[in-house]
């Protein structure tokens, strides 16, 4: 190989010696420098997706040490129910979508809703049952055909 380079004239040389440097840069580039830069790259979003799926999981985080051991205790089973509703939807701030609260029975409650957010309604719905140990029995949904993620909804709730 030495002999062949030493055969081409000065011209030829500098041309070989200019094509191979580039080709290194090149072959470092391409072979190392860009898949480090790619997976930095990747590695840093994966950062921010954590840090943004943990600034939103903070706000449950305080929900639970605040609940005590982390596990919601039971409330008073000799409350109303009419007193539970109540209180439960202005916590979760669900007040102004009621329509109307009726009791059924002794053990249960029929709650009218209009305009409410669905995925509240739902969290409210797990919070009856974790604190109060109260049971959707039956519910009807219907989109108010304005809004999406909305519904009007009728709700039978029990207690176990």
């Amino acid at each position: 190989m030495r002999e062949w380079f030493e055969s081409l004239e000065a011209r030829e040389r500098v041309f070989v010696l200019a094509a191979t440097v580039v080709l290194v840069f090149a072959v470092l580039y391409l072979g190392i420098w860009m898949p480090l830069d790619r997976g930095q790259k990747s590695l840093s979003l994966s950062v921010d997706n954590w840090k943004i799926a943990l600034t939103e999981l903070r706000p449950l985080q305080a929900q639970l040490q605040n609940s005590g051991s982390g596990q919601m205790q039971l409330a008073d089973r000799n409350q109303s129910l009419v007193v539970i509703i109540d209180n439960s939807l202005r916590e979760r701030g669900l007040y102004n979508s009621l329509q109307r609260s009726q009791p059924t029975t002794s053990n249960g409650i029929r709650v009218e809703f209009e305009n409410v957010a669905f995925d509240d309604l739902v969290l409210w719905l797990g919070d009856l049952n974790t604190r109060y140990d109260l049971q959707l029995q039956s519910g009807s949904f219907s989109n108010p055909g304005d809004s999406e993620g909305r519904v009007n909804s009728t709700l039978t709730l029990e207690r176990s």
